[in-house]
């Protein structure tokens, strides 16, 4: 037996060394458009002379000839040490006819995705995906019910014409959003969440009010993420439907079944027997801060990065965590969290795939891991979601294929999408009107460049922004923005001034600590303000020109669940602006702090508070423009720019500025209305401080009390608000009634 063994071995050391050849030449026969020196580069055959190849060296060859997308069919011979390559090229495509569209930007759009190029390789397999992009891109366009026939015309000179005979239909609008079955939430903020709109006849830039299977499918995911963080464990997104209304018209029905709200009950850690506990402290805080709370996915994915940061910063290599859920007495879940071993090799190459517009380098910016390193699944999952929250990509995916037992190349896939939009917006209401048009690029020459213009106009105001933002500048996890912005102020006729303010900025912003950013903003402006004979006294002394060189920065705690109509946690901001060069030196410190709790079901309470300071460096008085003024929101019930120091006929802002707000949603009410909310608010604000005359200073506390209803209505979204004064100063001008409408295009 043991003969035999050795015997055995002995064959197979024999056998891998009959397998491997000296080349001492090579041929390669069958290429008519390719050369020879261009096969010679893809395969390194310059350097296989005088040496021994082997079954795997001649398999890479071939890997490497197909990978190139020229070659048909590729074989090998090794014949007396001479190795022969035969191949058969794909033909070339001649052109490439999109007939049955005759929209420049379509056209444009859909030469620029498909992958069958003129003068590239006719691969035929791709014909099937290339109709698949084209049907995507008139899908997102409203053609839900095109078609698309491919022709291929051979010709005589091993070329083909592709023809695409594209049928595009009728747009399919979607005139009506509704939500059944059991779902616990309003239709009115459910239509808020997902991404799909109804057709209004001012919607004319949106394409979102189109038909479209796939948006659909991604507003099922975000319906069932939103109810999963709001405890509804067990929500199901039953069905979505489109039912016809007429050739071009759809009713959108998602039918969703939200069932019972879930708490936490209990959480464990499970570590390996090498692992210190000390280490997981703040993970076990974590578990007690949740525990009989309400079932968050979010929280869970918090848990779960936590982890992974403890195990990658103890540089424990080949973990990762994962959790497991049970459900216990109904509506209660204990959640386990397991760090596993996971598949231990090492990052032989890793490629990038599908980018067509997008430096390779925008991509590779997000990979945490590089070559050479030991495969780690934690910094992978985060390379491809900095890689997704680009915006720049449809998809992302990765694929491990290996080169053998110790080592493996990382494919990562992208889809390309459309990363440019236009936005158009309008609205009025008792203060008055007003108007933006912005332009937004999110990969600028593939570049990953953040490019947007803004263009917005009130009643009394004009504001022109450009912006250039890099999100990972030189891979330093810091954006790095330039902007330039234009403002004029024309109150003339209400106060006897205006003003015309220019300038750029140039700034950065990152995370410094976990949920604490940074965002530091160097500006360079200049200001010119003109008066008439009814301007005040104070205003007059104002008038001329003014050039300002400010540094400024902001740190932001933000806590909270979702920046999107939060419910839970709180954020906190502090800014200071602090002058270089002025010709008026003040420094500006502003405070914020609001902060979210769910009652109940779906009532949601929310406090803030605000306060901000303008004081001179110099003993000069405060200019005008940086006087403080407290937006509408933070005090209801009074004109806005209509209380504080009143110099004779104007208010002129103070030096100071505070306001403490609560509010309450009341879901319960109303009930019957889905595009109704209601909500109870108290506001309490002053303004005060006057550096040249302290004689009219205003030291008088503002409050009130109302309610405000939020209803979306047939043009776009209505709030109006009832507001009771409770105490105000005797120069202060109340509004009762107040109410704005607005929407976008």
């Amino acid at each position: 037996m043991i003969k035999i063994f050795y015997c055995l071995i002995f064959f197979f050391l024999l056998s891998g060394k009959l397998f491997s050849q000296n080349i001492t030449n090579f041929e390669i026969v069958g290429n008519e458009r390719v050369s020879d020196e261009t096969i010679i580069i893809f395969t390194n055959l310059s350097d296989i002379k005088n040496k021994e190849l082997n079954d795997n060296d001649l398999n890479d060859i071939i890997k490497n000839l197909y990978s190139t997308d020229f070659f048909e069919n590729v074989s090998i011979n090794v014949v007396n040490g001479k190795l022969l390559i035969k191949v058969i090229e794909y033909p070339l495509i001649q052109r490439v006819v999109l007939s049955g569209i005759k929209n420049k930007d379509q056209i444009s759009l859909i030469n620029e995705n498909i992958k069958l190029k003129e003068k590239n390789s006719f691969i035929p397999i791709k014909v099937k995906n290339d109709e698949k992009i084209i049907n995507n891109i008139l899908r997102v366009n409203g053609y839900y019910f095109s078609t698309v026939n491919t022709e291929i015309i051979t010709n005589q000179n091993n070329t083909v014409d592709i023809i695409y005979n594209i049928n595009r239909g009728d747009k399919a609008y979607i005139r009506n959003i509704k939500f059944i079955g059991d779902k616990k939430i309003k239709s009115k903020k459910l239509k808020k969440i997902i991404l799909s709109e109804e057709a209004k006849f001012w919607k004319f830039l949106t394409r979102n009010k189109f038909l479209d299977i796939n948006r659909i499918d991604l507003d099922k995911k975000i319906l069932k993420n939103y109810y999963n963080n709001k405890g509804y464990y067990n929500v199901s997104i039953e069905s979505s439907s489109a039912r016809i209304i007429n050739e071009s018209n759809f009713q959108l029905i998602f039918n969703i079944n939200a069932g019972e709200r879930f708490f936490f009950n209990d959480f464990k850690l499970k570590l390996p027997n090498n692992f210190d506990k000390k280490n997981f402290e703040h993970i076990y805080n974590m578990f007690e801060k949740y525990k009989n709370k309400k079932y968050s996915k979010k929280t869970i994915t918090d848990l779960i990065n936590e982890t992974d940061d403890v195990i990658l910063s103890k540089e424990f290599q080949f973990t990762k965590a994962f959790y497991g859920e049970k459900i216990i007495d109904n509506n209660k879940i204990n959640i386990t969290i397991s760090i596993k071993e996971t598949d231990k090799f090492f990052v032989n190459k890793i490629n990038i795939m599908g980018n067509y517009i997008t430096e390779e380098s925008v991509i590779r910016n997000e990979i945490l891991a590089d070559e050479g390193d030991p495969y780690n699944e934690i910094l992978f999952e985060k390379s491809l979601n900095n890689i997704k929250n680009s915006g720049i990509f449809s998809n992302v995916n990765k694929t491990i294929v290996e080169d053998d037992e110790n080592n493996k190349t990382i494919n990562i896939i992208v889809e390309e999408q459309a990363t440019g939009s236009i936005m158009a917006g309008a609205g009025t209401g008792s203060s008055g009107y007003s108007t933006m048009i912005g332009i937004e690029e999110k990969n600028y020459l593939g570049k990953g460049i953040k490019l947007k213009a803004n263009l917005e106009i009130n009643t009394d105001s004009v504001n022109f922004l450009l912006d250039s933002t890099n999100p990972n500048y030189k891979n330093s996890d810091r954006s790095l923005s330039y902007s330039f912005e234009n403002t004029k102020k024309d109150l003339m006729t209400k106060s006897g001034f205006k003003s015309n303010k220019s300038g750029f900025n140039i700034a950065t912003r990152y995370e410094q600590y976990e949920d604490i950013y940074f965002h530091p903003r160097l500006s360079l402006y200049y200001e010119d303000i003109d008066t008439n004979d009814d301007a005040s006294d104070s205003y007059k002394r104002q008038e001329g020109s003014y050039l300002e060189n400010e540094f400024s920065y902001s740190l932001i705690l933000n806590k909270l669940n979702q920046n999107y109509l939060p419910s839970e946690g709180f954020k906190t901001t502090f800014f200071q602006s602090l002058p270089i060069y002025t010709d008026d030196y003040s420094i500006s410190n502003m405070f914020e702090m609001s902060k979210y709790f769910t009652i109940g079901e779906n009532a949601i309470f929310s406090s803030s508070f605000f306060a901000k300071s303008v004081n001179s460096l110099n003993g000069e008085n405060v200019r005008i423009t940086k006087r403080v003024f407290l937006p509408q929101s933070k005090l209801r019930g009074f004109k806005v720019g209509k209380i504080g120091p009143k110099d004779n006929t104007d208010y002129i802002g103070g030096n100071y500025g505070m306001a403490l707000n609560f509010a309450t949603t009341l879901p319960n009410m109303f009930n019957s209305f889905e595009n109704v909310d209601l909500s109870l608010f108290y506001d309490a604000a002053n303004i005060w401080g006057v550096d040249y005359n302290s004689e009219i200073d205003s030291n008088k506390i503002r409050s009130s009390t109302g309610v405000a209803i939020d209803w979306l209505t047939i043009v776009g979204p209505l709030t109006f608000s009832l507001t009771q004064a409770i105490t105000k100063a005797s120069t202060d001008e109340t509004e009762t009634f107040r109410f704005d409408i607005g929407t976008t295009f």
